[in-house]
């Protein structure tokens, strides 16, 4: 093949994640004409963080919620076991062999995104062991549509903030992960339609109540528990 054709090859299954080693062994060329050609490749790449490879949210993320059935978006797994809180994990291509992995706590019922872990660099074999591990507390956890994870995160928090609740620090930096979101929301959040709060440990209660007497009214306006 002349060069045009070869580097065109190298591109291909670079982009398919193959080390310059496996593609010398593919193409059967060595891989000293190999290296140049990988390393032009990667001068064009633009800068900026890698694509989107993979969203998964936990079972049950759509208990008590209302969604746009235009979307095509199931629930593998409807329980109502830790309903209103789910959560949710995105990884993006981090060069040839590692992705970028970022995690989000959201309650969808009262106060939007309430933790946020990464985005923290691994390699496949670790992504697979974190993922079984970030949702080891639901009954499983199902592949979803990068728009879903969108709507989750950036619509509940949008509703939360519409509540009057403050967004956590950490999100901005980490919500970039899982690119832009223009709105509206897909989904109608709170249970059922309106607030409903499930005190944690680490809430200040009484403060998150004061804020949905102010934004909502009294119960049967929202819904508590303790």
């Amino acid at each position: 093949m002349d060069s045009a054709e070869l580097l065109q090859r190298v591109r291909e299954l670079r982009g398919q994640g193959r080390s310059p080693k496996q593609i010398a062994r593919e193409l059967g060329v060595s891989p000293s004409a190999v290296a140049p050609l990988v390393r032009a490749i990667a001068a064009e790449a633009p800068s900026g963080p890698g694509e989107i490879v993979g969203a998964w949210v936990s079972d049950g993320w759509s208990v008590g919620l209302t969604v746009d059935p235009s979307r095509g978006w199931t629930d593998a797994e409807p329980s109502p076991q830790g309903a209103g809180l789910v959560s949710v994990l995105a990884a993006r291509r981090h060069g040839w062999d590692k992705v970028s992995v970022a995690g989000f706590l959201v309650d969808v019922y009262c106060l939007g995104v309430k933790n946020t872990i990464g985005p923290d660099v691994m390699d496949e074999l670790e992504l697979r062991r974190f993922r079984d591990y970030f949702f080891s507390d639901y009954p499983g956890w199902q592949e979803a549509p990068v728009e879903l994870a969108r709507n989750l995160v950036f619509g509940s928090e949008e509703y939360a903030g519409d509540l009057g609740f403050e967004t956590l620090e950490s999100f901005a930096a980490v919500a970039e992960h899982l690119g832009p979101w223009e709105g509206p929301a897909a989904i109608t959040f709170g249970r059922d339609g309106k607030p409903y709060y499930v005190a944690g440990p680490n809430d200040e209660s009484r403060k998150v109540l004061r804020i949905l007497e102010h934004s909502v009214g009294a119960p049967p306006n929202y819904d508590y528990q303790r």
